[in-house]
């Protein structure tokens, strides 16, 4: 009975003083995110006023990868930050500068335009995958073809685009709501009638 209590106790001790540096520091890790996506937003455009900056996700082997992603006003690829990932180290964890590497014009997608439709080499695209982490070189792209999505839905454009190895989604802007009007109540009555 002793044990139990005093493990009992342990975890409650434990758990307060977790959710204690939680709360702490919850606001200054909530700075250092806003921060980031301020400066993946700069790097991104890399000084094109005219550019627009996307943040976009898609899942990979390791969990949720999320990019901001920068577009010129004709849809080509300025470039991209990765904002979060945990894919392999040594391996996915290559999606931070492998699609950047202008010596590799397979791989690179800088500069290039964007079509939705980005796919890895061994699924018939022209991107050439990570070697050894195909799953994170989808997951890469599909977030790359979602945020064009996104662009284009600014532009109010329908897109279609791949969102992994050979899935097709289609999206139309949303668009905005228009209010409805009020009737007098004797007007609505005689139209229900």
């Amino acid at each position: 009975m002793n044990m139990a209590l005093s493990l009992t106790c342990i975890t409650l001790v434990a758990a307060a003083a977790l959710a204690g540096v939680y709360l702490l520091t919850q606001a200054q890790i909530e700075q250092q995110k806003r921060e980031a996506q301020d400066a993946a937003r700069i790097a991104v455009l890399a000084g094109h006023e005219d550019g627009i900056a996307i943040e976009t996700q898609a899942d990979g082997f390791g969990g949720v990868i999320k990019l901001m992603v920068g577009f010129d006003p004709e849809g080509h690829i300025l470039g991209y930050e990765v904002l979060e990932q945990q894919e392999t180290p040594g391996l996915g964890t290559h999606i931070v500068e492998w699609f950047k590497n202008a010596d590799k014009p397979g791989q690179n997608i800088i500069g290039r335009e964007a079509t939705g439709r980005f796919s890895v080499s061994k699924d018939g695209g022209d991107v050439d995958a990570i070697t050894a982490a195909t799953i994170s070189s989808r997951a890469f792209l599909a977030a790359i073809n979602d945020a064009y999505v996104q662009f284009k839905a600014q532009q109010g454009e329908q897109v279609e685009a791949w969102t992994g190895a050979s899935k097709m989604v289609t999206e139309t802007p949303e668009q905005p709501e228009t209010p409805e009007t009020t009737e007098p109540a004797e007007e609505k009555e005689a139209q229900d009638e």
